[in-house]
């Protein structure tokens, strides 16, 4: 367990140096994510959180400028959609963000809660899949749903499985403390935190060809990117690092971790099983 939550703090730290190569390349952008990790570790909350991100996007819109695009870049693939869906998929979006919370208080029941947590953290998530880490950390942990232990080492773990990050929350949604687990809970938490970037793609892709080339919202994107590396960067302080490293021994696992995920490009699976070998031996 030790390993593991050691080779969290390798892995993040990764995740925010490759990041902040392609997110912050200049002043402007890195001033923003600063800003963002100073907001977030001061005043901690998911509310700091989402305000920390659209003040990002302002930030953007006045000081950023527009990437350069050009004309004939063609996408990968298209997906036509009426634009009835672009309108209808925002609105259940936005219903279920703003109803959910009301249903699980009035009704009590902790299926809705389960629900209602993973749907916010997948709904405010924005730059990768490293940045649910702060999201869901904040609505599991800090409201005592899941054990700070089991959090980072499930996180550590996830990193030698293939898929995206956010399987991460079917571990999460079997080891809850409160409401569904096992299977039923892990099943819930998964479906709950990719709803939201369904109903999202269903809602940007009949418009999304003029939105792409809008000088505006690229101004915004480019703000909000830089933030999340700031959002990042405060996660791997905490709860990552104060947690993954807590003596000698863990700080010189990390290291070595580290060394082999930038230097020597191990792989993060093979990267997580040898730091767990190390926890058995050190920690």
């Amino acid at each position: 367990m030790l390993g593991l939550k050691a080779a969290a703090v390798a892995v993040v730290g990764h995740a925010v140096l490759g990041m902040a190569k392609s997110l912050t390349p200049d002043a402007r952008r890195a001033t923003i994510a600063v800003g963002v990790l100073t907001v977030v570790l001061l005043v901690p909350g998911p509310l700091t959180m989402f305000g920390a991100m659209a003040l990002a996007g302002i930030a953007g819109f006045f000081v950023c400028r527009s990437p350069s695009t050009t004309e004939n870049d063609e996408p990968r693939f298209r997906v036509r959609l009426r634009p009835a869906v672009g309108w209808l998929s925002p609105a259940v979006f936005v219903m279920l963000l703003a109803g959910l919370p009301i249903f699980a208080v009035f009704t009590g029941n902790a299926t809705v809660g389960l629900i209602d947590t993973f749907y916010r953290a997948g709904s405010f998530v924005f730059g990768g899949g490293h940045v649910v880490l702060p999201l869901l950390q904040a609505e599991t942990v800090q409201t005592g749903l899941v054990e700070p232990g089991a959090f980072l080492a499930g996180y550590g773990a996830a990193q030698a499985v293939p898929g995206p990050l956010f399987t991460f929350a079917a571990f999460l949604g079997a080891v809850t403390t409160g409401g569904p687990s096992g299977l039923l809970g892990a099943s819930i938490a998964l479906l709950a935190i990719f709803l939201p970037s369904a109903l999202l793609v269903m809602g940007v892709l009949p418009f999304w060809e003029r939105l792409r080339r809008a000088p505006r919202v690229q101004r915004v994107l480019t703000g909000v990117n830089s933030g999340v590396v700031g959002l990042l960067a405060a996660a791997l302080y905490d709860p990552v690092f104060t947690a993954g490293v807590t003596n000698a021994a863990s700080l010189v696992v990390a290291a070595l971790a580290f060394v082999a995920l930038t230097s020597w490009k191990t792989a993060a699976w093979a990267v997580v099983l040898g730091a767990a070998g190390a926890g058995a031996l050190l920690l």
